[in-house]
């Protein structure tokens, strides 16, 4: 188990000149108090102030007349590094180019190493001064080059901005850089506390500061645009926003830009989950933040409350928002063989060490949530600790509004050249449009999918106190797409009505005729379970049977499962079946013990 995350130690206070590392001003220092970056520019001995007045102005002007002007242009100021070195590298910048309309020549393709984790020389030689020298080129960085090299050996420069919208990193490049003792210098007050002694970061952090003259590589900076909700003048020229195509397969990051396409054209679908009970209520403050910004928009969150993460036997369905934490590896019902996210999905786990590698299916989070299917996620490449990391309440609340995907994960990252990084196309927003928008057009919405719009909208009349409305759109959906989801719902608010009767009558109907999805069992389960509640044990035993009839429900699910399915059966009269299911129960427990 990798170190728990903890608090920093190191919010922002008003250090002694010099004493803290910062970009146009923003500061970083060693108090316990996390707060909003100062908006104030201030003179910094370690790092050039970028917001001269004369530099941005020029750069607002050309943002604003030149041909690159304007929201709507921003993939064709998308720039992506590959690896030239590998093919999968260059491919998955190819396919992404082409499926978000990037002009081909914004691809640049850079030999260097194949690795993961690399060296600071490495780093600074195969991947910074090369991107920097042909983005200062090409003018998509605005400065003038100097002779002069800073103490890791990057080019200086006079800098007035960049034009870029976002950076996308392709599987291939280099994940990470390890911690060069030979490099490390004191920055105090910041590396007073032991645990930012290092230098060690994320290749997308550090390349966050591409338009920086001389950023300090030991513990971090203050990033200008963290829960900036309207930028200062200049401030958006001083960050250069990164998002990294990546996952344990090429085929894994090429498709996150097809499962964002195919979000954008119908809106998110599906139910949103939050897991609580993590080892620090910052933590868990966080993620009760994120569950009222669920309900408010309308996805009635299952919240887990419970020590540890979420069992495998917890209902899964339809994850297209998951925030939880507190676990090394991604376990759970996402483990679960063949388990998949929905397309556009938005998934954060809170780990340290969620990002060490993305090249495992297994290890971490981040590279086996994309393996399953995520679409967006945010990870740590080594120990950011607590307070550092990607906030989740922030970072939804960017999404929830409608920002981009690359802006929302820089609204929400309190530090650069450190180690978080974000994973996932960063042009995609999950939230294009309004709900209403999106329910107007649920006649075209992706069977299996369509119900939960039609959740979503019943939750929403209800928090606005029209029950009846709420009602009616649940039963004018079950009767359009009958699903297990919809069944379920009904019949609650059937047996709230008090009408047992109809309750059975509306869990028995969902059963679906033909095989369930992994993300489904544990729905089905419960449903069999409420059957045997409500006093139908007949009908549990059908939904069980069928259930258990999956090959590939797996030892840890069907195991209890059977229990419970006995139960019913015995209930029903059915001994035979109940005898069957003892059977199996049998079999199971003796291959246990081999």
């Amino acid at each position: 188990m990798g170190r728990v995350v903890r608090p920093a130690g190191a919010g922002r206070r008003s250090p002694a000149p010099g004493g803290a590392k910062r970009v146009g001003g923003a500061l970083a220092s060693g108090s316990n108090r996390a707060s909003k970056s100062p908006a104030g520019p201030a003179q910094s001995p370690g790092v050039t102030l970028l917001c001269k007045t004369l530099g941005t102005l020029l750069l607002l002007a050309a943002l604003a007349t030149g041909p690159l002007a304007g929201a709507d242009r921003l993939a064709a100021r998308v720039i992506l590094l590959a690896n030239r070195d590998d093919p999968d590298s260059v491919r998955i910048a190819q396919h992404y180019a082409e499926a978000r309309g990037v002009p081909a020549a914004n691809i640049l393709a850079l030999g260097m190493p194949l690795t993961e984790t690399i060296s600071w020389s490495e780093f600074v030689t195969a991947i910074w001064q090369p991107l920097q020298d042909e983005l200062v080129r090409r003018r998509w960085i605005e400065a003038i080059p100097m002779a002069l090299t800073d103490a890791v050996g990057r080019r200086k420069h006079a800098f007035s901005g960049h034009h870029l919208s976002y950076l996308v990193v392709c599987r291939g490049v280099p994940l990470r850089i390890r911690h060069d003792p030979a490099l490390y210098r004191p920055h105090p007050p910041l590396t007073d506390n032991p645990f930012f002694q290092t230098n060690a970061a994320a290749v997308d952090s550090e390349l966050s500061l591409l338009a920086v003259n001389e950023s300090p590589i030991n513990a971090f900076l203050v990033n200008p645009l963290y829960r900036r909700d309207r930028p200062a003048a200049g401030e958006p020229a001083q960050v250069v926003k990164v998002s990294r195509l990546d996952g344990p397969t090429a085929a894994d990051a090429g498709a996150l830009v097809d499962r964002a396409l195919a979000a954008e054209r119908t809106g998110l679908l599906g139910r949103a989950y939050v897991d609580l009970g993590g080892p620090h209520p910052d933590g868990d403050r966080w993620l009760q933040a994120v569950a009222a910004q669920l309900r408010e928009l309308g996805f009635d969150p299952d919240v887990d409350a419970a020590p540890g993460t979420r069992p495998a036997t917890a209902r899964s369905d339809a994850p297209v928002l998951y925030f939880g934490w507190y676990a090394e590896n991604l376990n759970g019902p996402f483990a679960l063989p063949g388990f998949r996210f929905p397309a556009g999905a938005v998934a954060v786990h809170l780990h340290s060490g969620s990002a060490t590698t993305l090249r495992s299916a297994t290890a971490g989070w981040s590279g086996p949530l994309v393996a399953r299917g995520v679409t967006a996620t945010v990870g740590n490449v080594f120990e950011p600790y607590l307070q550092l990391l990607h906030r989740p309440d922030l970072l939804l609340r960017a999404l929830a509004r409608g920002d981009t995907f690359g802006d929302a994960a820089y609204y929400a990252e309190p530090v650069l050249s450190w180690q978080a990084i974000a994973i996932g196309d960063p042009l995609y927003r999950p939230f294009p449009g309004s709900f209403d928008q999106q329910w107007k057009r649920r006649a075209g919405l992706p069977p299996g999918l369509a119900d939960y719009a039609v959740l979503r909208k019943m939750h929403l009349l209800e928090a606005a106190h029209q029950p009846a409305q709420a009602l009616a759109v649940l039963q004018a959906g079950e009767k359009e797409h009958p699903s297990l989801a919809l069944g379920w719902e009904l019949a609650r608010q059937r047996e709230r009505a008090g009408d047992r009767a109809g309750a059975i009558a509306e869990l028995a109907g969902a059963i679906p005729a033909g095989a369930l999805a992994p993300d489904e069992w544990a729905l089905a389960e419960a449903a069999a379970a409420e059957l045997q509640r409500l006093g139908a044990p007949a009908q549990a035993v059908h939904l069980y049977g069928h259930l258990l009839a999956d090959p590939a429900l797996p030892p840890e699910l069907r195991e209890p499962w059977l229990r419970d399915a006995r139960a019913a059966a015995l209930a029903a009269g059915e001994v035979e079946q109940a005898a069957a299911w003892a059977r199996e129960l049998d079999a199971l427990a003796a291959g246990a013990k081999k």
